[in-house]
């Protein structure tokens, strides 16, 4: 077993249970469909690796106030692994909410263009297939270094996109899930 904080962490607090039923059924059940979803595109331990200690500040569109879903324990167990994380939002924007101590941004344009926050390395994508291609893009124009699909998210031709850009892309995949595969419990220090 990963003897990394983070693994240990998420025995402390486990994901909510609403997570854990949607993964497990997800790899369960939809292993066919998921297959055909992904088609050729497989992630490279290197560059998931080479994200995960470089990263230093994460956008996180999809963010969540809501505690059992998947957005807001990833949030918050990213920020514990010493990563800035900047939630997107628009609906919690409008309300100027914070979540776990970070102001919820609209876009990912509205933080490129704010002096209160630090140059976006990573995009962590939480929203469905069909709309991460318009998001990859909006991370290629704000010059991100990386592009993060979460589990079930997928989008081979956004991926492409990316790469012909410059950015590293990973997809169906959680850095929670990754980093302690690959024995990452962080960044590196700056």
């Amino acid at each position: 077993l990963p003897s990394s904080s983070i693994f240990l962490s998420c025995l402390r607090r486990p994901f909510p249970i609403h997570f854990m039923k949607w993964r497990f059924a997800f790899a369960v059940g939809n292993s066919a469909r998921l297959s055909s979803m992904i088609g050729s595109y497989q992630n490279n331990d290197g560059v998931i690796r080479r994200i995960m200690k470089t990263t230093q500040t994460i956008a996180l569109v999809g963010a969540s106030k809501n505690p059992d879903r998947a957005s807001n324990h990833v949030m918050s167990t990213l920020q514990e692994m010493g990563y800035k994380v900047i939630p997107i939002n628009p609906g919690l924007a409008k309300q100027n909410s914070i979540l776990h101590g970070e102001k919820v941004y609209e876009s990912l344009e509205s933080v490129a263009s704010s002096s209160e926050t630090p140059s976006i390395d990573m995009v962590d994508i939480f929203r469905r297939s069909q709309d991460a291609g318009q998001i990859v893009d909006e991370a290629i124009k704000i010059g991100a270094k990386s592009v993060w699909l979460q589990v079930g998210v997928v989008d081979e031709e956004a991926g492409k996109r990316a790469a012909k850009a410059g950015l590293d892309c990973v997809m169906n995949a959680c850095p929670l899930i990754e980093g302690p595969r690959l024995g990452i419990s962080g960044p590196d220090e700056k």
